[in-house]
Parts: structure tokens; C-alpha cells; sequence
């Protein structure tokens, strides 16, 4: 019972700073918690919750195509979705962790507030704008660094006849720089290589891959007219004519129109 008193009597005789004080800190240690939670749901978006959804079995060359860049601009826009919600995280948890920081100086003796400075946003400064990139690189796209010379040392080989080692040698490029500014044109040059090999069925792969990946590339109107054109080769007349007549639809002023329209005149296209 003394005991008790004691307590009681030593807690009312706390100064009323000192109570103000632990209900600050108790404050700060909820809006912590808050924003530990915030930082858990967001990580939980960034993981993954299956295997791609895109089942493109049983569909023709162009069903694919169309398929592929509809998924293409699903993912864009949900990677600009999610880019925003991180930006809002950020943001938010950034100026939370300041207030925080101001609200813990007032409690500290000597704690100058004007030395606190600006608080760094969550995850670390935001990654510099890169160079513009010189006008004749395509799309603008930057290039990686061996980027260029890579690419020339297999149109070197692939000029020199060996068509083996440039199609290997752009295999690996487009696995390196699986979506840099030379990608496409180095599928479509691995089709070319790929043709003269007679592998017929890989180089329309590499056609389809060059076009699909790079649609206003400057490979693209010929990587659809040789997919098209290998199709045919293949015994797939629907899909090459259908193929063909997108060529022209797509690219009515260039000149792999005028051959796509020639193709087509000598095969029986609907």
C-alpha cells in the first residue's frame, strides 16, 4: 500500500513538459509504425504474383503481333502507375520522416533546428536525367556503353559471309542489351544471317522478334516484309498475305510496301 502511494504520489509530481514529452514520443512512435506499414505495402506491389498471362499458342503471325504490343502497352501503363505510387510513397514518407525529425530536435536539450537541413528523400536521391543522345542514334535512345561496337563487330562478320558467327554474335547482343537503341536492327540482321543459313522457321523468329520489339524502328518495315515473305516459305500463305497487306498498312511510303504489294500480286491473296 506505501509502495502504491509512493507511485502515485511520484506521478502526479512529474512536471507536465515531461508527460507532454512521452506523449510526443508516443506520437512519433505510432506515425513510425504507420509509415513502416506504407513501406510493407509497397514492397508487396513490387513482388511478383505469377507467370505472364500472354498465351500466344494457336494464334497467327499477326494475331501475335497485335497481342504483343497490346501487352506491351498494358505494362507501360501499369509501370507508370506503379512509378507514380512510389513517387506519392516517397514523397509522403519523406516529409513524415522530416516532421518527425523536427518534432525529436524540440525534445532533445540543445538541439539547434536550423542545423536539421533538408531531408533526403526516401531510398536516396533520384537517379540523374541522362544526356540527350546524338541525333543519329535511333529512336534516340541512348547506347550502353560497348553498345555501338558490339553491334559493328557482327555486321562486320556478318558482311564477310560468315553467317554462323553473326548469328551468334548478334544472339548475344540482343541478350546483352535485351532493350537498347540497336536491338531491333540487330534481330532483324540476325534473321539475315539466319536465312542465308537456311534456318527458315529461326529467322522469322528473329524477323517477328525485330519488328515486335522496334515497331517504328528503322528495321521495321523490312523485318515485317521478310516475315512476311518467310512465311510464305514455310507453307503459311494466310499469314504471309495477311503479313504482306500490313506491311502497306503501316508503311505505305516506303519501299517495302512496293515489294510487299509485288509479293502479294504474285501469290493468291484474298
Amino acid at each position: 500500500m506505501l509502495r502504491a502511494a509512493l507511485a502515485l504520489s511520484v506521478a502526479l509530481s512529474l512536471p507536465v513538459s515531461v508527460q507532454a514529452q512521452d506523449n510526443t514520443l508516443a506520437d512519433i512512435r505510432q506515425e513510425l509504425s504507420i509509415l513502416l506499414v506504407e513501406v510493407q505495402k509497397l514492397r508487396r506491389e513490387l513482388s511478383t504474383t505469377g507467370t505472364p498471362g500472354v498465351d500466344l499458342s494457336g494464334t497467327s503471325a499477326l494475331q501475335r503481333i497485335d497481342t504483343m504490343e497490346a501487352e506491351l502497352r498494358r505494362l507501360t501503363g501499369k509501370t507508370e502507375e506503379l512509378e507514380n505510387r512510389v513517387n506519392s510513397v516517397v514523397t509522403d514518407g519523406t516529409n513524415r520522416i522530416g516532421d518527425l525529425q523536427f518534432r525529436v530536435c524540440e525534445l532533445e536539450p540543445g538541439c539547434d533546428i536550423g542545423a536539421i537541413g533538408e531531408t533526403k528523400p526516401i531510398g536516396g536521391e533520384a537517379a540523374p536525367v541522362a544526356v540527350p543522345a546524338p541525333a543519329d542514334t535511333p529512336q534516340g535512345t541512348e547506347l550502353a556503353i560497348g553498345e555501338k561496337q558490339d553491334f559493328d563487330r557482327a555486321r562486320e562478320v556478318l558482311d564477310q559471309g560468315d553467317f554462323r558467327t553473326a548469328a551468334d554474335l548478334f544472339a548475344t547482343f540482343t541478350q546483352t542489351y535485351t532493350a537498347g537503341a540497336l536491338t531491333g536492327e540487330a534481330h532483324f540482321y540476325r534473321g539475315e544471317a539466319l536465312s542465308q543459313l537456311g534456318q527458315r522457321e529461326e529467322a522469322a523468329r528473329a524477323y517477328l522478334e525485330s519488328f515486335s520489339g522496334s515497331p517504328d524502328g528503322a528495321k521495321a518495315p523490312q523485318a515485317l516484309l521478310k516475315l512476311g515473305l518467310m512465311l510464305n516459305d514455310l507453307g503459311q500463305p494466310a499469314d504471309s498475305c495477311a503479313i504482306l497487306g500490313e506491311v502497306t498498312t503501316r508503311f505505305p511510303s516506303s519501299p517495302a510496301s512496293i515489294e510487299a504489294q509485288t509479293a502479294r500480286a504474285g501469290m493468291t491473296c484474298g
